[in-house]
Formats: structure tokens, C-alpha cells, sequence
């Protein structure tokens, strides 16, 4: 009875441990997916941003993307490029603004609130867009511009998506998209070209 008792006792010890264990593994488990998920997450925004930063270079005023061989900041040849090759080419935060029109969160890209004087170009193909002069001061948390660079730099296209009517900016070499363009800007065209930071690259002019 006594060596019957002990070995309950010890059974029913183990078994409880076995129930105890059993939540701490399974806890272990999905603490152990959450930090890889974490890991590759960030491993794969670091290359991103790694090969967007890799292949850009500005030398003497121009900006070179050895990635991308549509870019180019004297060219003007309009582009017919499908969104499959673009995928190729440009970032992925990059080619979700400008080949499917999404739209960055405000007041977080790098140009909405910068006052340097330069050239601003198109982030994809390198047509020039704006000079910095043309550029203000606004609280939508996007860089704004009361004047684009030339005639044929932007063009536009009605935008009735998510229940507004809008007007989309489009870059004129590639058709990429920039954003969009209202009328409540300042003199002397009272317009606000209202851009995706990301949708840009700049030049300063001292480079």
C-alpha cells in the first residue's frame, strides 16, 4: 500500500507537471514565431531600404540609379512601361505609391517640412517636377508646391475614388502617381500640389 501510495503520488506529480508545462511550451513556442516574424520583418524593410540606398548615387547634379534603367534627370522621352517591369526596378514603398496610387501616412515623409533650396524629381523615371521656390508651407502634413516645373512635367486625371472627386497629379514621363492638386494654395496660381514625399527625389543645389 505504502509503494502503491508513492507511486500515485509520484504519477500524479508528473502528470501535473506535464499540465503545467504544457501552457509555458506552447507560450515559448509563439513568444519564440513572434521575435522571427519580427527579425524577417525588419530584415526585409532594412533591405528596402538598403537597395534603394545601394543604387542611388547624385554626382555633379544629377542622381544615377544603377537599378533602374528608365531614370534619368535630362531625359524627357515619354515612357510606356508596364507595372510588371516596374515592380522590377523600384522599391516596394516606392512602386505602392507610384504604380497603385496608395498614399503615405501624413506628416512622416522627408520632404513635407524641409525648406532646402533645390530640384525636385520624379522617384521613379527622374523627370524633373518642381524647384524648391515653388514650394510652401502647409498644415496636410504632405510637401506641397504652388507650381509645377513646367507644362509637361505633371499631368492629371480625374480621381472619383473613395467617394471624392479629386484631381490626380501624374508624373508626364512615366504616368507615375504623385498625388493630388486642389485649389487652395497660395498666389500667385493658388493651387497646392499636395505630393507623396516618397514619390520624389531631390537635388540640392550645392551639389
Amino acid at each position: 500500500m505504502q509503494f502503491t501510495g508513492i507511486f500515485y503520488t509520484k504519477t500524479h506529480c508528473n502528470f501535473e507537471t506535464q499540465i503545467n508545462t504544457k501552457p509555458m511550451k506552447t507560450k515559448n513556442i509563439i513568444s519564440s514565431l513572434c521575435f522571427i516574424l519580427s527579425l524577417f520583418i525588419l530584415h526585409a524593410c532594412g533591405q528596402n531600404k538598403q537597395k534603394q540606398a545601394a543604387n542611388t548615387i547624385i554626382k555633379e547634379n544629377k542622381i544615377h540609379k544603377s537599378g533602374n534603367p528608365y531614370y534619368s534627370n535630362t531625359d524627357t522621352t515619354k515612357l510606356n512601361i508596364s507595372n510588371e517591369e516596374w515592380k522590377k526596378v523600384l522599391p516596394d514603398d516606392v512602386y505602392a505609391v507610384m504604380r497603385e496610387a496608395d498614399t503615405e501616412r501624413p506628416f512622416t515623409g522627408k520632404y513635407w517640412n524641409t525648406d532646402e533650396k533645390g530640384t525636385y524629381y520624379c522617384a521613379s523615371c527622374g523627370n524633373k517636377l518642381f524647384k524648391s521656390t515653388a514650394k510652401f508651407s502647409s498644415s496636410c502634413g504632405w510637401p506641397s508646391f504652388f507650381e509645377q516645373e513646367n507644362k509637361k512635367s505633371i499631368v492629371f486625371k480625374e480621381d472619383n475614388s473613395i467617394g471624392m472627386e479629386r484631381i490626380e497629379t501624374l508624373c508626364g514621363r512615366c504616368d507615375g502617381h504623385l498625388g493630388h492638386i486642389f485649389d487652395d494654395g497660395p498666389e500667385p496660381t493658388g493651387k497646392r500640389y499636395c505630393m507623396n514625399s516618397i514619390a520624389l527625389d531631390f537635388i540640392p543645389d550645392n551639389k
